[in-house]
């Protein structure tokens, strides 16, 4: 078992998160807390609302009741250029990679860096950022290569990358195994593993992948229904008798 975060330090919360799309109740009063260091891993079944918090925890939608405070400021507060720079702190590794197919990795890796020069400034040489994320996720061979010359999990190592170039304190997750072959898989969950180390970032991870979430979580939630039906170590929940919390363990 993961040894508990000594620093209870919350970097993001929700609290009573609504969403609704006509009839269809997504979110139904959903809580949560992100602690700094912490590896807190997420799993539901499909459509059962991850990917609708996640969406509203960066903007993209607008919850109908609730708060989202992210490293103490209360999102829905803030006004556009505020919203944007609070993204620089957040990092997020897209369930397919989302590679600018027309550029190198290098090209890949610089493009945040270009769109965010408030937080860095004009950087007239980005090699030594590119080279140490690079070198973070074990491809400082691949910066001249194309998105087409890459295999699936060089794909993701590189977005992860891309993730990490700008240094941000929070990381979101989506299935960041899936479509993966097992021995690759493996590799990006020691991967997640070693970044949380190396930069200290507290981050959430969207899995169904229970190996993944035995490995990297810290502390894991199941979304039930639209609320945290129940949270706590794995081996706690992996252990639970309830029959809902058992379908994941199966």
């Amino acid at each position: 078992m993961k040894s508990p975060i000594a620093n209870q330090t919350a970097v993001l919360e929700i609290k009573d998160l609504h969403k609704s799309y006509g009839t269809n109740h997504v979110l139904n009063g959903f809580n949560l807390t992100l602690y700094e260091g912490e590896n807190l891993v997420i799993m539901g079944k499909s459509g059962c609302g991850k990917s609708v918090m996640i969406k509203c925890l960066i903007g993209l939608e607008k919850a109908d009741k609730g708060t989202i405070e992210i490293m103490g400021q209360e999102i829905n507060s803030m006004n556009h250029d505020e919203l944007n720079e609070m993204k620089t702190e957040i990092g997020f590794l897209f369930q397919g990679s989302a590679l600018y197919d027309s550029m190198t990795v290098r090209e890949n890796l610089e493009f945040p860096l270009r769109r965010h020069t408030k937080k860095f400034g004009e950087l007239e040489d980005t090699l030594p950022l590119v080279t140490e994320v690079l070198k973070s996720v074990g491809l400082e061979s691949a910066i001249d290569l194309m998105p087409s010359e890459l295999s699936g999990g060089m794909k993701r190592r590189i977005a992860l990358a891309r993730t990490l170039i700008l240094k941000p304190k929070i990381i979101l997750y989506d299935e960041p195994t899936t479509g993966l072959d097992p021995i690759t898989s493996k590799e990006i969950i020691l991967l997640m593993e070693d970044i949380q180390k190396k930069y200290k970032t507290s981050a959430i991870i969207i899995t169904h992948d229970v190996d993944c979430a035995r490995v990297v979580a810290n502390r894991m939630m199941l979304l039930i229904d639209g609320v945290n039906y129940m949270e706590g170590s794995f081996e706690d929940v992996s252990k639970s008798s309830d029959p809902k919390v058992k379908a994941f363990f199966k």
